[in-house]
């Protein structure tokens, strides 16, 4: 995505706009803008604030965020991160592999497994799409 969110979100609050941006920046994909506290706090909180903070890459971010989901069982959404990771080019193949070794021996094998599950989909499917 050469300029996420560019011109979509204009109408919106300048921290709504800013959150909205980073959200497709870092998914990947396209938002939409939400309605509730939830999507509040995510957009204009989370995305607007803690992910633009200095001191960080959105590599490290991401590593620190797979170990997390993975410790704590919530692989769903390692399901949108594993992928945006690699598409962003913050992660390659060696590198998600070796993720999956060294998480299967902190966060136990059966996470770790669906790690490595997660991480062959996204490689097949690149590789698919490349024409490989």
């Amino acid at each position: 995505m050469s300029d996420p969110g560019k011109g979509r979100f204009d109408e919106l609050p300048e921290v709504r706009r800013r959150g909205l941006e980073r959200m497709e920046e870092v998914y990947g994909f396209e938002m939409t803008d939400g309605a509730g506290d939830f999507f509040r706090y995510t957009a204009d909180h989370l995305f607007a604030d803690i992910w633009n903070r200095p001191g960080l890459t959105d590599r490290d971010r991401r590593l620190l965020l797979i170990g997390l989901l993975t410790g704590s069982n919530q692989h769903d959404v390692l399901t949108i991160q594993i992928p945006a990771a690699y598409a962003a080019g913050e992660l390659d193949e060696q590198q998600l592999r070796e993720i999956v070794i060294l998480l299967c021996h902190y966060a136990g094998w059966p996470s770790g497994s669906r790690v490595n599950q997660v991480v062959e989909e996204t490689i097949a499917q690149a590789q698919r799409r490349s024409g490989q």
